[in-house]
């Protein structure tokens, strides 16, 4: 049995993206990780790291996997896993309204449900990822509206938890280099015309979730976060 100080996150997506940079990070700290994925991790369990193999869709299958991982002391939660589909107003479809959902807000609440009441008073720390997109896109509304849901969550979270000093974030990446930004089914390509003039690495955004993880970070909650290489910027006029 691992040693009761030894900080442990649940980690959904873990296998791909920001997902798999941010459990090298907590690896590197000294963090346990179990991560919840369709896929198995790329170098496969090791010390520190385990995956349960679920599809977070799969709403029983979800519950049962959290009913052991709520049992082994987790001090984090953050919601990694995500996916993208894009359609202008006239060609939006009610299957991708409700994928999109399901995955970015339903399974967040299914797994704070389960885990909020295991977090640490004081060190209990959860991230949501959510995307610069959030801010609006044409022809990402169904994305746009699935992402931002999760910064209503987070600040009402956030009010209910803080007397137990439990806090809750969002992360809103920009145009990130991840497998999903080349995955065919998202539809329009994304724009990538960044001020900084590149794509964001994942490891990048890795980092500031790393932050909002660590002990002193107990007075930030409630907040979203852009990791945008400056594209939520307005230039002065």
């Amino acid at each position: 049995m691992p040693p009761a100080a030894t900080p442990h996150c649940i980690v959904t997506g873990s296998s791909s993206g920001i997902g798999l940079a941010l459990t090298a990070r907590l690896l590197a700290g000294g963090w346990r990780v179990t991560g919840l994925d369709r896929q198995p991790h790329p170098t496969g369990d090791a010390d520190g790291l385990r995956t349960a193999l679920v599809d977070l869709l799969d709403e029983t299958a979800l519950e049962a996997a959290l009913s052991t991982v709520s049992e082994d002391r987790p001090s984090a939660f953050v919601h990694c896993a995500g996916i993208m589909r894009a359609g202008r107003i006239a060609e939006m479809r009610h299957e991708d309204l409700e994928l999109l959902w399901r995955l970015h807000v339903a399974t967040t609440v299914t797994i704070m449900r389960r885990l909020a009441p295991a977090l640490p008073d004081h060190t209990g720390r959860v991230v949501l990822l959510s995307s610069r997109g959030a801010l609006g896109r044409p022809g990402r509304g169904l994305y746009a509206a699935s992402k931002a849901a999760l910064s209503g969550l987070a600040r009402s979270w956030a009010l209910e938890l803080a007397a137990r000093g439990v806090t809750v974030n969002v992360v809103a990446p920009g145009a990130t280099d991840t497998p999903m930004l080349a995955d065919p089914a998202r539809g329009e390509p994304p724009v990538v015309d960044l001020p900084i003039g590149r794509l964001i690495r994942a490891e990048e955004v890795a980092y500031l979730i790393m932050c909002l993880l660590a002990p002193d970070a107990g007075a930030v909650t409630g907040q979203t976060m852009f990791v945008c290489g400056g594209g939520s910027l307005v230039a002065p006029s």
